[in-house]
């Protein structure tokens, strides 16, 4: 054999394996991208339906949402109206009550039931006492309990 043909065979083989190295890759290439198909396939079939709920539940929270929006301004409304009739009621009532309160105060000390001495020119009952926790007597009025 000539030193061309044996270069030619070499060069021959060294072509054979690179192809097959070249088939090998492509083979194994194809393997990844069908997984790839497959696994986009499968989320994609997962995705959808999460997509859908995500979007019926952010429907069904801006429906509750504007009712809420609507509750508050309802209690507003309420609040508003609350404020303008006690201040309604308090200018209507207010100073009449307070003059048929002195009426009654007036007309007790009168008839000599209130706190005054009545005319008959002796002393007035020992009046109730109302007991505050925490507050003290003062020391005058301490004396004068006690002796």
């Amino acid at each position: 054999m000539s030193g061309v043909e044996v270069a030619g065979i070499i060069v021959a083989v060294f072509w054979a394996i690179l192809i097959s190295f070249l088939a090998v890759a492509l083979v194994r290439l194809a393997q990844v991208l069908r997984a790839t198909t497959k696994l986009v396939a499968d989320v994609t079939d997962q995705a959808v339906p999460l997509l859908a709920d995500a979007s019926t539940t952010v429907r069904s929270a801006r429906t509750q949402l504007d009712r809420v929006d609507a509750i508050a301004s309802d209690v507003q409304e309420v609040t508003s109206n609350a404020s303008a009739l006690s201040s309604t009621v308090a200018t209507a009532f207010g100073g009449p009550l307070v003059k048929v309160a002195a009426f009654g105060y007036g007309v007790r000390k009168a008839l000599g039931k209130g706190d005054a001495a009545p005319s008959g020119g002796t002393p007035p009952k020992a009046s109730r006492r109302t007991v505050f926790v925490g507050r003290t007597v003062p020391a005058a009025r301490r004396r004068k309990q006690k002796g």
